[in-house]
């Protein structure tokens, strides 16, 4: 169903169970933060959070879509497969071939219905225009600061709207905003996205950039400005096929230029000079579960703020995973699994962006394969598909139906790629455009890329029989421990117990090519024998907790550089996951700290959490990572 406000949607949230109004004064400035990461962080206490006093006239929103049924509530659908089937069924209709005259003509009904989510602009002043502030000024929202070493305050929900000067063709954006002053803030756009291209164009032209950024209505707008959408396709189309009823859209009041949802809670009118210097940007706080560090972006000059009579401020935390943008991102996996499979890789059958990976850092693929080679081909496909280019990590794996496992079981899945790989033959390494928020690329936005082929092998891809995998009766921690003193955790429980061929090991790193010579020699050990691949992390990580191995993996490393092979006709692979520096590893770009609250803050919460009326205290999750934080605020100091 279409929500005609965000407020309709906090009554949605409301009457499922799904909202916890908060009546005592939390402070915008990293307590509501901490406050949200400690709910969502709880999955039997997982909630959205309305809170109703936070030193100005609005209540914020926080952890609107942080479960699957509150993203569902979201979408109006009651499982996030529905809207993909939706899709999938749409693109049969109007690919199939048409016998005759009677199906052709039965295909008006679809094609109207397709017609009616065309957003439409519309005359007059729209909700989101009932009050004007007679002087625009960003202090009088309650603007977030999310953790401590923030650059300060963000817009973390903002839909930011932008048009091409050439072809006048809208983009809707999602894209931090740090405020600097009560009308200006900075436009943390990426080279890669479509607004940075529009920013290009009116630089060439020598023009201001109008732009205009939303916030609240319904969920769904939001939802479409983060959505992978090829460019020149109009988020509001989407935006209207998923809430089945066209977007209707007003003029801004000072960049007529540009139009916005008339449902809104809140609007922001302003402009871009390309001509004007940059601003330094950051640190903030990502959703990798490290800051992204300071540089130079655009400025955004403010000039208007308008809003609705009854506005809610919507607002969002990322940091470390789980956060609500996990969900925001499983919805993008399920709704676009079916553009992917009809437009460009038909043999795929499911996709799986596990948490850990963040998004873009690890992909798990289920294929119908048919020929030897297939899983290559659908390799490359993937890289070149959309936003998929930033993937870092790509696991294929045969359909449901030959493997027998599910997608989502995440043990008998590896057991089974694992099984199907031989590392010397069946693991690829490229290298391509990466996100520019991946800190362990050499040069920014540029690095490493990993596939796994864990389908099947057919006779010509086969070059060494492949064996079930059971760990070594020689194997010994204690022996291998006790040879590397260096080496300060090794979690073998996925070999032992899962019959997974894969070890985690934390070593304390001291001197350079460390990693790369630990591992030959760690290869020459006893009981390794069906060993095939080493991930080794920083000292700092527990590698007893599976997820955050993965989590803290996944982000430090390169796999094309930070590769190498030893053992028995080099059959064993080791990919350094530690930190990187100038020292050790001639790395020479800043290297980010992970995202903790600090002290004073746990501790205020810690205090006010009785008047919170939300039930038994949870203890702050940052407690557990303080023991793996550096010296040096946002960026860790070289001489860590």
């Amino acid at each position: 169903m279409p929500y005609r406000s965000l407020r309709e949607f906090v009554a949605a949230l409301e009457q499922s169970g799904e909202l916890l109004r908060i009546k005592a004064f939390v402070d915008p400035v990293l307590e509501i933060s901490e406050i949200t990461d400690r709910i969502s962080k709880t999955p039997d206490r997982n909630k959205a959070l309305l809170f109703e006093n936070t030193g100005t006239e609005f209540p914020v929103l926080m952890n609107a879509m942080g479960s699957e049924r509150r993203m569902c509530i979201a979408l109006g659908v009651n499982a996030l497969d529905d809207t993909m089937h939706d899709i999938e069924s749409l693109f049969h209709k109007m690919s199939s071939p048409k016998k005759g005259l009677m199906e052709k003509l039965a295909m008006l009904p679809e094609l109207g219905r397709f017609a009616s989510y065309i957003p439409k602009v519309i005359k007059g002043r729209g909700a989101c225009q009932e009050v004007v502030m007679a002087k625009p000024d960003l202090a009088k929202l309650p603007i977030i600061k999310c953790w401590p070493e923030d650059g300060g305050p963000f817009v973390t929900l903002p839909s930011i709207h932008t048009k091409d000067p050439n072809t006048g063709i809208r983009n809707i954006g999602m894209y931090r905003m740090q405020v600097f002053s009560t009308d200006m803030t900075g436009m943390h756009w990426h080279k890669h996205k479509v607004s940075a291209r529009h920013f290009n164009e009116y630089k060439k032209l020598g023009r201001r950039m109008p732009v205009a950024v939303a916030l609240g209505g319904d969920p769904v707008y939001t939802y479409a400005a983060t959505a992978p959408l090829p460019e020149n396709v109009d988020e509001y189309m989407l935006a209207g096929f998923l809430r089945k009823k066209k977007v209707e859209l007003v003029k801004c009041l000072t960049q007529p230029e540009i139009e916005v949802p008339a449902d809104a809670d809140f609007i922001i009118e302003g402009y871009v000079d390309p001509g004007e210097d940059l601003i330094w940007e950051g640190p903030f706080g990502d959703h990798t579960g490290y800051y992204s560090l300071p540089d130079w972006y655009p400025k955004f000059h403010v000039t208007a703020i308008t809003h609705r009579k009854d506005a809610i401020y919507p607002a969002t935390i990322v940091g470390i995973p789980p956060q609500e943008d996990a969900w925001i991102g499983k919805a993008t996996e399920r709704i676009f699994l079916t553009p992917i499979k009809m437009t460009m890789v038909p043999e795929i059958t499911d996709m799986n962006m596990p948490v850990e990976g963040v998004f873009h850092n690890l992909v798990i693929t289920t294929i119908n394969k048919e020929y030897a080679g297939q899983g290559q081909k659908v390799m490359n496909a993937m890289w070149g598909a959309g936003q998929m280019m930033f993937n870092k990590i790509l696991v294929l794996s045969d359909d449901a139906a030959v493997s027998k496992v599910n997608i989502y079981d995440y043990g008998a899945l590896a057991r089974y790629v694992m099984n199907n790989i031989n590392p010397a033959t069946d693991i690829y390494f490229s290298q391509g455009p990466m996100d520019v928020l991946d800190h362990s690329c050499s040069k920014m936005g540029f690095g490493g890329k990993m596939c796994l082929d864990g389908t099947r092998k057919f006779d010509e891809e086969i070059t060494d029989r492949l064996l079930p995998f059971n760990i070594s009766p020689d194997f010994s921690k204690g022996r291998i421990m006790k040879a590397f003193p260096e080496i300060t955790g090794l979690n073998d429980r996925i070999a032992a117990d899962w019959g997974i061929p894969v070890l985690f090991v934390a070593v304390k790193k001291e001197q350079p090519e460390q990693i790369s010579a630990l591992h030959r020699e760690f290869c020459r050990q006893s009981g390794l024998g069906g060993i095939k691949m080493i991930l080794y992390v920083e000292h700092t990580v527990g590698v007893e907790d599976t997820a955050d191995v993965l989590w803290r993996f996944c982000n430090n490393v390169d796999p094309k550089r930070d590769h190498f092979f030893a053992g028995e006709r080099n059959k064993v692979l080791g990919l350094d996951g530690t930190r990187k520096t100038k020292k050790l590893d001639n790395f020479d770009r800043p290297w980010p700290n992970i995202i903790v609250a600090d002290d004073k803050t746990i501790e205020a919460v810690d205090r006010k959490w009785g008047s919170l009326g939300i039930g038994k205290i949870i203890m702050s999750p940052s407690l557990r990572y303080k023991t793996q934080l550096y010296r040096g605020g946002a960026t860790v100091l070289d001489s860590e």
